[in-house]
C-alpha cells in the first residue's frame, strides 16, 4: 500500500526532496540531444553567452527536479500523472557541478467532481542552487497532480 495518497496531501504541506549534483558530460549530453544551443554545448560560447559559462539546459534541470520528485514522493504514492501546468520558469543559470536542492509545496487540493477517488493537487516545484534558505532559486513551476484516494476506492478497470 503506497505511504501517500490524496488525503495526505494538504494544503500548506512542503517536501524536501534532497539533492543532486549537476553531472557536466550528462548536461551536454542532454544538450546536444534535446537542446543543441551553443552555451549549453560549448565552454567558450557559453563565457560569451549571457550566462557567463556552459549552462545548462532548462528542460534538463526539469528533468534533475522531476526525478528528485519522483524518488521522494511519486514512487511511494497513489500518483495517477498530471495533465499538465500553467508555469514554468528557470530564474537563474545552472552549471556543472552546482549541488541543487528540490523542493515541492502543495498549494491546493481537491477532490474531482467526477472521479471521487481521484484528487487534483496544485503543486509549486523549486529548485536552489545550494540551500534553499539562501540559495538562487534556478527552477520553479506549478502544475497540477493527480492522486489516487485512500478512502474512496477506484472502480475496477472496465466498468
Amino acid at each position: 500500500m503506497p505511504e501517500i495518497a490524496f488525503e495526505d496531501l494538504t494544503a500548506g504541506r512542503v517536501f524536501d526532496l534532497g539533492t543532486v549534483t549537476v553531472d557536466t558530460e550528462e548536461m551536454i549530453a542532454f544538450a546536444r540531444r534535446f537542446d543543441p544551443q551553443p552555451f549549453h554545448l560549448d565552454e567558450a560560447a557559453g563565457k560569451e553567452s549571457i550566462f557567463g559559462g556552459l549552462a545548462s539546459s532548462g528542460w534538463y534541470t526539469a528533468g534533475l527536479w522531476m526525478r528528485l520528485y519522483v524518488d521522494s514522493v511519486l514512487l511511494d504514492s497513489t500518483a495517477l500523472g498530471s495533465p499538465g501546468g500553467d508555469e514554468i520558469a528557470w530564474p537563474a543559470p545552472v552549471f556543472g557541478g552546482d549541488v541543487l536542492t528540490g523542493k515541492l509545496e502543495i498549494l491546493e487540493a481537491r477532490r474531482s467532481r467526477t472521479k471521487p477517488w481521484m484528487g487534483l493537487i496544485t503543486l509549486r516545484a523549486w529548485m536552489y542552487r545550494g540551500d534553499p534558505a539562501d540559495g538562487d532559486v534556478v527552477y520553479r513551476s506549478r502544475f497540477t497532480g493527480m492522486f489516487g484516494s485512500r478512502d474512496v476506492p477506484a472502480p475496477a478497470q472496465g466498468s
